[in-house]
């Protein structure tokens, strides 16, 4: 700012006043100002600025588990429209799925001094993170919770969705649905969907078969495996949920692969081109950017003073019915 006001003749304070927009700068001054600073190349520190006056970094860490995934683009794309109206930056980190990587993104993040966290969290300890709540940073873990943690969470009625998924097809007439799902080991989500399973085919048949039961990981073999026994057992399945949109793709391929039929079908998450399939596919939608829009609004209120106990809001789900899923029980 020195140079800026050597080369304009000004004071340093009329560059100071030009640079954050102050008033009582005449406009000829406030142009010759400008054309310094375009000349110059100067460009205002606002970390430096707002740190000298005793304000934060306006900066926010946002760690997920796969930038690629569509639910965390539109998460993403959630959390930074909340930020950029308080005028807020946003560092990204994926995780993939990495307890370890995770730790090293959060502490990176905190070493330059984010002002909050929002974490979509691996499995694995997170307790490291208690000195930094300790000392005050706000943490939101998104789409899973942290129960050792007294954080807030933002989360999704995973095991809800998809009991309303077998009720959608108990409505067409299906007994037989089978379940393809993540490893319940790892995962949250996955758990909660399998638990929505099991109770909603309680309530629909007294019972859920364990045969048309398969959790993952899975690859296109596993899938192919899965749907042959889905098919062969006595009597066999005449539906299928899938827990989430990378499961629904290797189902989909699988089918197209061996075009013998197809059970009705109804996916976790929806994803692009859905529409496109004949029978169009029915999906759990679950609202990524209302998560991340929650979250970010809750980080916010925590960095305005907010000193209510944790909170955990739980999201609702909605079926999107197209075509697959109301599919009547037939052979495949």
């Amino acid at each position: 700012m020195v140079d800026v006001a050597r080369h304009a003749d000004v004071s340093l304070k009329t560059v100071s006043r030009v640079v954050n927009s102050e008033p009582g700068v005449k406009g000829r001054t406030i142009a010759r100002v400008q054309a310094a600073i375009d000349a110059l190349g100067y460009r205002r520190n606002d970390a430096a600025s707002r740190l000298r006056r005793g304000h934060s970094t306006s900066s926010l860490g946002l760690i997920i588990e796969d930038v690629s995934n569509p639910f965390y683009s539109a998460l993403i794309y959630a959390v930074e429209r909340v930020a950029f109206d308080h005028q807020y930056l946003v560092i990204v980190g994926s995780s993939d799925e990495d307890v370890v990587r995770e730790r090293e993104l959060e502490l990176a993040f905190c070493a330059r001094e984010v002002d909050g966290l929002l974490v979509v969290p691996a499995v694995g300890d997170h307790g490291y993170l208690a000195r930094e709540l300790g000392r005050g940073m706000p943490v939101v873990f998104m789409d899973r919770p942290v129960e050792e943690l007294g954080a807030d969470a933002v989360l999704v009625d995973n095991k809800g969705g998809v009991r309303d998924a077998i009720i959608h097809l108990g409505a067409q007439g299906h007994r037989r649905i089978a379940y393809l799902g993540h490893d319940t080991s790892a995962c949250y989500t996955a758990r909660e969907r399998l638990c929505g399973y099991m109770e909603g085919m309680r309530a629909l048949a007294g019972a859920a078969d364990e045969r048309l039961v398969a959790m993952g990981p899975h690859d296109a073999a596993s899938v192919r495996a899965a749907l042959d026994r889905f098919r062969s057992v006595d009597p066999p399945a005449t539906a299928l949920i899938t827990g989430n949109n990378r499961v629904t793709a290797l189902v989909l391929r699988a089918l197209a692969a061996h075009p013998r039929g197809r059970p009705a079908i109804i996916g976790f998450d929806d994803f692009e081109f859905a529409d496109l399939f004949q029978p169009a596919i029915t999906v759990i939608e679950q609202d990524a950017r209302a998560v991340g829009q929650r979250a970010a609004e809750l980080l916010f209120r925590r960095l305005g003073g907010d000193r209510q106990p944790p909170q955990r809001i739980v999201l609702p789900t909605r079926i999107i019915p197209r075509g697959s899923g109301e599919l009547r029980p037939a052979t495949w």
